[in-house]
């Protein structure tokens, strides 16, 4: 089976426990605004990859996960997008005895029989699920990713029903996400899951913006600075009021 990717980072430190063999997969469905991977969009773009390919390089990667307490970390893009293939990489990683996250925004879930059926499996293979909630409110979600985020709550729901363990992300974007109100929402949704170890603010950055601009795309948040050191510690203190796994 293949899959399409972007890239590949190896011995990355942010996407997950210890040192991470990190796939940037292929295609999305979301158009965040402050989205630094524009490239990765396009599902028909990037490279073919069989999964006897990248198990053959991840292996020689094992003495760092093994030193470390890490391991494999599937990004994008939206990894599932490709469950099937996923679903065969964790497989082998899994005989390999190597940690598995996955990286998503859920913004292709739904509750579909065939769906979920290929969701619980690759779920039932993976250790980790880093999940970005990009917006609580409904209608600012839509303005700022292109989609509605009933069914990305539903995600977070469902990943919690199952037990899954979740580290919850949250870009932090001045005047748009960065509002008490809304972080106090999201806060209080958190508060509903029974499976968050970690909560991560993401302080908006715009190192992505030199890609819109050689993909000839219009980046909307054009004006916007990144939030002060006090306004990213204040959405620490509002979300981190929830408590999680230990």
């Amino acid at each position: 089976m293949k899959g399409r990717i972007h890239s590949i980072e190896t011995c990355g430190t942010v996407d997950g426990p210890g040192l991470r063999y990190v796939i940037f997969t292929q295609g999305c469905l979301l158009r965040c605004q402050f989205c630094h991977n524009p490239d990765t969009w396009n599902r028909n773009e990037g490279k073919e990859v069989t999964v006897a390919e990248l198990i053959k390089d991840i292996k020689s990667y094992l003495p760092f996960f093994q030193s470390t307490g890490g391991g494999v970390t599937v990004s994008g893009g939206e990894p599932l997008l490709q469950v099937e293939f996923l679903t065969e990489l964790f497989r082998e990683l899994k005989k390999l005895g190597i940690h598995t996250t996955i990286d998503s925004s859920g913004g292709c879930f739904s509750r579909s029989p065939r769906f979920m059926k290929s969701l619980d499996e690759l779920f039932s293979l993976t250790d980790l699920v880093l999940y970005d909630l990009k917006h609580i409110d409904q209608t600012k979600h839509k303005e700022l990713t292109g989609v509605s985020n009933e069914h990305i709550i539903d995600l977070a729901t469902y990943l919690s029903e199952q037990q899954i363990p979740v580290w919850i992300r949250h870009v932090l974007v001045p005047e748009i996400s960065d509002v008490d109100e809304y972080l106090y929402r999201l806060s209080d949704f958190i508060a509903t899951l029974n499976n968050v170890e970690k909560i991560e603010i993401l302080p908006y950055h715009k190192l992505g913006v030199y890609k819109w601009e050689s993909l000839g795309l219009e980046y909307k948040l054009e004006g916007v600075e990144p939030p002060t050191e006090e306004r990213v510690q204040n959405a620490e203190d509002i979300l981190k009021r929830v408590k999680v796994m230990k």
